[in-house]
């Protein structure tokens, strides 16, 4: 891509961290949260306590609002497709709700003069065509003046009270399903270090897909609890899931879907396929999460993998769990709430 000088520029060297990558770390930012009052509204019904995907506000008896917000660094060096992930991202956070996205606000942080409009037109161009395709009306937005490049949405949508799901639904003997491959983290690291961009397309698409339909499907076929699983890994937000529920889990590693390429790119032992992020969800994993002997190497990063616009996490009954379309990946157990075992 060449910036409004016609210089060549890659969008990813301008930001210390990719994507959901750059979120800042699980461990800190839950101590943070705990410091905060719930709010006293009773029309409150989802807030941060439980580290949930959105808020959630009831405004009728059949109608709620819900509300999220999600931006970041970029992804990929494509300024059109980093408008296209970061738009499914933000909308994810509807969809893992039980929700439907209805407006859409633009956040942008943007070095206009070193990069010019037209590089920031393509990313909100991006944008646009996801929100299209989700239905969702772009009415507004703000800018900052930032040298390093910044973007994602506020979003807004609507649910009936009696429809929303939650984090904190799972119950023992509960299937956990994926619906998308894992990866992205390491694709866009590798990338960064040189290393051959395996399967980035595959990445793209993985990430510019949008979890409606696998939310729909979630919430028709009763799933319990939702969540989706973006930076802090598929532990993370699994650890989330079950610490809300009151239950454990397993996960079998090798069951964990992943993006072509990326079990082998974690393997190397160089280390240059593994994200910031990811070496920070790995270490907060310790606190919660034990590894059996003969789990490789590749799978116990793949499972803390920093990823960006990830799948739908669904906690269902075993029947349910075979109308979700994704992979079944393990299952909530009883045992000390929020702890994970991978096998």
């Amino acid at each position: 891509m060449l910036d409004h000088t016609g210089v060549a520029i890659t969008l990813t060297s301008l930001s210390h961290g990719a994507g959901c990558g750059c979120k800042l770390p699980a461990a800190s930012i839950g101590p943070l949260l705990a410091t905060l009052a719930p709010a006293a509204d009773p029309n409150v019904l989802v807030a941060f306590e439980h580290a949930d995907d959105a808020g959630v506000y009831r405004l009728r008896d059949d109608l709620a609002l819900v509300q999220s917000v999600d931006f970041f660094t970029p992804i990929v060096d494509d300024a059109y497709d980093f408008g296209r992930i970061a738009a499914a991202n933000a909308l994810s956070d509807v969809y893992a709700m039980g929700a439907t996205p209805v407006t859409a606000l633009n956040l942008v942080a943007f070095p206009l003069e070193r990069l010019g409009a037209e590089v920031l037109a393509e990313i909100l161009a991006g944008a646009a065509a996801i929100a299209a395709r989700a239905g969702v009306a772009i009415i507004g937005g703000h800018s900052i003046d930032d040298p390093e490049p910044k973007f994602g949405l506020a979003v807004t949508g609507t649910v009936h009270p009696d429809e929303l799901l939650t984090n904190a639904g799972g119950r023992p003997g509960d299937a956990l399903v994926l619906t998308k491959p894992l990866g992205a983290g390491a694709i866009s690291t590798a990338a960064k270090h040189g290393l051959e961009p395996v399967a980035l397309a595959e990445a793209v698409a993985v990430m510019t897909e949008l979890n409606q339909e696998a939310g729909r499907k979630a919430r028709l076929a009763g799933a319990h609890a939702l969540t989706d699983v973006t930076g802090f890994g598929l532990l993370g937000h699994l650890h989330e899931l079950a610490l809300a529920s009151g239950t454990a889990a397993e996960v079998d590693a090798a069951a964990v879907p992943a993006i072509t390429g990326v079990r082998e790119l974690l393997a190397r032992g160089d280390g240059r396929a593994v994200a910031g992020g990811t070496r920070r969800n790995r270490a907060h994993a310790e606190r919660f999460a034990s590894f059996a002997a003969g789990v490789r190497e590749a799978d116990r990063w793949l499972v803390c993998d920093a990823m960006t616009s990830g799948g739908l996490l669904a906690a269902a009954s075993r029947a349910a769990a075979e109308r979700i379309p994704g992979i079944r990946i393990g299952r909530l157990v009883e045992g000390p709430p929020g702890t994970i075992r991978v096998s």
